[in-house]
């Protein structure tokens, strides 16, 4: 990424969640002398676990996707991600299950998908997965280099690849939702729902969510790979690279203001009083918090009248248990009957009252038998700002289930109260979210094209985290923290340090083949050739992935 710098300047990153782990190994990468501080007694932001009987229980991001974006951070530190993690490529996708229906397995091969679609519901929707599967590799396609990959999103590309592949105009139509496009490739209700459920993924509702977003879906289907560590292993094992590199980190440590001098930062003040100089500072939280002032009115930057519209939230049970009556995947769907009660509710700000219900069992499909007890994390959707609720553990138990016992689930013990984490929990975590998991709703026809990018209007102060672009998502929060690290040296490189004047960006986006888990598993398994030189009073851990949690 240009030169590297001399004279260890010294850089605070605010979180160690993704987006702050990836941030401050690229920027040690570049010369920096780097400090890591996070309120959490361990790295991860929501990438975090629960202690269980069976052992520790993830209650964020429960499997990966793109793993070449978190290899190339490994790399950087002069090992691999299969080095340090037992990487593990799922046989399959997910388990999609529906009252008094069969249930449905997809894959990460487009074939077995359209033969397992027409033994679900016949040849006319298996046809008609083929050309949405079509419709979604293209899409991917136009925006991962000029949107997903890039600092600051381009429209152009994408509009240029569009005028090229009039396949993709169905997706691009202004005000076409999601939930409207998937009913022109499927009558079967079930699918729609399947197919529009990846707009939960990022936070938002298949009805109000733009059909751009049925890209999510071929993200998803060039494979998706579990953690033998589990996803807070995986931070655990970039904080510990980093560590050997020689970026320091604080744990247990709040962040309570952002000390700036005239127009830049210089120095992050933390608990008991004391300051951390820095020239560079990057925030690894919800954006909304500076907006806020939670870290000083001297850096709330973005500061509008009206507070964005935020993602969904949820409540969370993470808990051990021996299931019985179905038999799981890794990955597990239950579908409600009525989606209208689900999403209605939610856009009524309540709990809903026939909730979808995700359903991760930990230890499957990782190779080896499942243990008798278990590890589950259960997902059920619901909406930011929620207040606290009286009986709210028996309240979310009774939409959970009861509704999983209806479709043949149970679990034994049932979860205690303590299993369960709710979206004033996520609130309090996370300030500036208001429980939103996933940063800003991407309920807007523009919405990728809006979220913060990594510099502000203060020199010195840069952003990186699921609530920044290119957005939620683990492999998404990694690649913002490289956003940050390019932003910081090519103002770094500037005569005068004004990010308000920045010349337009001069370092390409990293590039994204399509690939099938065994060509992924290959890719990071290559052997390295020289590391690319491109790095890709928040009172509480980081922002860094969205849930549902980032898969």
């Amino acid at each position: 990424m240009g030169r590297v710098m001399s004279g260890k300047e010294k850089a605070v990153v605010i979180g160690a969640g993704m987006g702050g782990l990836a941030a401050a190994i690229r920027l040690s990468a570049l010369g920096l002398s780097v400090t890591v501080v996070d309120m959490a007694d361990a790295p991860g932001g929501k990438a975090r676990a629960v202690p269980s009987g069976a052992g520790p229980v993830d209650t964020g991001p429960t499997v990966m996707t793109l793993p070449d974006v978190a290899d190339s951070l490994f790399r950087l530190c002069g090992t691999r991600l299969e080095d340090e993690v037992d990487l593990i490529a799922l046989p399959r996708l997910a388990r999609h299950f529906w009252p008094g229906s069969p249930s449905l397995d997809l894959f990460s091969d487009s074939e077995a998908n359209f033969e397992s679609i027409r033994a679900f519901a016949g040849l006319r929707e298996a046809e008609g997965f083929a050309r949405f599967d079509s419709l979604s590799a293209g899409l991917l396609a136009a925006f991962d280099a000029p949107v997903m990959r890039a600092a600051k999103p381009m429209l152009a590309p994408v509009a240029l690849a569009a005028l090229r592949q009039p396949r993709l105009w169905p997706a691009l139509i202004p005000g076409l939702s999601l939930e409207r496009l998937l009913k022109r490739y499927f009558r079967d209700p079930r699918l729609v729902q399947l197919f529009g459920r990846y707009a939960t993924y990022v936070g938002g509702r298949p009805a109000q969510s733009p059909a751009v977003l049925s890209l999510i879906w071929r993200v998803e289907a060039q494979g998706v790979f579990a953690v033998r560590q589990g996803m807070h292993g995986l931070a655990a094992a970039l904080a510990r690279v980093a560590a050997a590199k020689g970026v320091e980190f604080r744990f247990a440590t709040r962040a309570r203001r952002i000390v700036r001098q005239g127009g830049h930062v210089t120095g992050v003040e933390v608990d008991g009083g004391g300051t951390l100089p820095c020239t560079i500072c990057v925030f690894n939280g919800d954006p909304q918090a500076l907006a806020e002032g939670q870290l000083g009115d001297a850096v709330a930057v973005n500061r509008s009248a009206k507070a964005p519209k935020r993602s969904l939230s949820a409540w969370v049970w993470a808990f051990a248990a021996e299931p019985r009556g179905v038999d799981l995947a890794h990955h597990n769907v239950f579908f409600t009957a009525d989606p209208a009660q689900e999403f209605g509710p939610i856009g009524r700000g309540e709990m809903p009252v026939a909730p979808t219900l995700y359903v991760c069992a930990q230890d499957r499909e990782l190779g080896t038998v499942p243990p008798a007890l278990e590890r589950f994390e259960i997902i059920l959707n619901g909406p930011a700002g929620h207040p606290p609720l009286t009986d709210e553990d028996a309240l979310c138990r009774t939409r959970t289930f009861p509704a999983l016992r209806a479709q043949g689930l149970t679990f034994s013990p049932p979860p205690g109260p303590q299993a369960l984490l709710t979206p004033h929990i996520l609130s309090r975590r996370y300030p500036g979210s208001r429980g939103a998991i996933y940063g800003g709703s991407p309920e807007a026809a523009m919405a990728a094209f809006q979220r913060p990018t990594a510099r502000t209007a203060l020199a010195g102060l840069y952003l990186a985290g699921g609530g920044a672009h290119p957005g939620a998502g683990v492999p998404m929060a990694l690649l913002s923290g490289g956003h940050a690290a390019t932003a910081v040296a090519e103002d770094r490189m500037r005569p005068t340090f004004a990010p308000q004047t920045f010349a337009p960006q001069t370092f390409a986006p990293q590039t994204f083949a399509p690939q099938t888990p065994a060509q992924a598993k290959a890719r990071i398994s290559a052997s390295a050739s020289a590391p690319a030189d491109t790095p890709g009073g928040i009172s509480t851990p980081s922002q860094a992935t969205g849930q549902k949690p980032s898969r």
